[in-house]
């Protein structure tokens, strides 16, 4: 790497939009982490012997917005290619990635598209590959609460039509998080809500109107899957009402270069019911697979 930005501030990425970022550590590995502010805090300790760049992708967070129909018509694409411009812009050859929720399956599609770029891959509670599929209950997190939950959130949806759009963010935020932990005690360890920023608080629309769409469109084959060379490591807690364990499995059984580490009691966010996950993954990145971590068949 032969640049380095400052803590904090801005690149340019495609047509002059720029993304948010901020850096911790100093090492010459590059780490991106895309989304990445909210979890600069836990992931920090991965920065021992890296630089970690965490940044918000386009419309989000501190990042540019983006109106222009041609800028936002492929979705999750955009993002992808927002990757590759961050990297040239730091002058990486390679640089590793971690991607947790449909960033995950963002950071898989740049490691296809770009392989002799990815280095090292985390997925953490990724989408599925395939939008489509359904999976059975033993491959889900799905019970009573991820039911309540959306109950909840329509019912908010008709009582706020008519409120602040900070107070709606947040009251709807309120709600969403409980899916995210298996224990209702640990809510409050989520500290994901940005509802003062306009990016977050329009982020529903604009994932409903292209980032969904552009997502629920792969078709991805043997030969995309193929594509990707780097090593990745899929980490998943089997209680993750958010995105089905079983996504996780389809993941490492179609990557060439892939294992599985599977948190028990852990739903999706991992590194809060299982901290010791953020030790596996510094061994991931250092080059090593962590005890646990296994290739998925059949």
């Amino acid at each position: 790497m032969t640049a380095q930005p400052e803590n904090a501030g801005y690149l340019t990425v495609g047509a002059g939009y720029r993304v948010y970022y901020q850096t911790v550590g100093s090492g010459s590995r590059l780490l991106l982490v895309p989304n990445g502010p909210i979890l600069l805090e836990p992931f920090r300790r991965l920065a021992k012997n890296r630089t970690i760049v965490f940044y918000d992708v386009r419309n989000r967070g501190l990042s540019d917005p983006v109106e222009d129909p041609a800028y936002l018509a492929r979705g999750i694409h955009h993002d992808v290619d927002d990757i590759e411009a961050i990297r040239r812009h730091l002058g990486a050859d390679t640089v590793d990635l971690i991607g947790h929720s449909y960033l995950g399956l963002m950071v898989v599609l740049y490691a296809m598209k770009y392989p002799s770029r990815a280095g090292r891959v985390v997925q953490i509670g990724p989408q599925q590959p395939d939008a489509r599929k359904i999976y059975p209950r033993e491959l889900t997190g799905a019970d009573y609460v991820l039911a309540e939950t959306f109950a909840a959130i329509v019912q908010l949806d008709k009582d706020l039509a008519a409120a602040d759009a900070v107070e709606r963010c947040r009251k709807l935020w309120e709600a969403l998080r409980r899916i995210y932990v298996v224990n209702a005690a640990d809510v409050g360890k989520l500290d994901w809500m940005r509802c003062e920023l306009a990016n977050e608080r329009n982020f529903r629309d604009y994932w409903v109107k292209h980032l969904m769409p552009s997502i629920q469109a792969l078709r991805l084959g043997p030969e995309d899957y193929a594509k990707a060379i780097a090593p990745v490591l899929t980490v998943h807690g089997r209680c993750d009402r958010a995105a089905p364990y079983g996504g996780a499995r389809d993941w490492t059984m179609a990557l060439p270069n892939a294992r599985l580490l599977l948190l028990e009691n852990a739903g999706h966010a991992p590194w809060i019911e299982a901290p010791e996950v953020l030790d596996a993954i510094a061994m991931f990145l250092d080059g090593e697979w962590p005890p646990g971590a296994q290739p998925v068949s059949g």
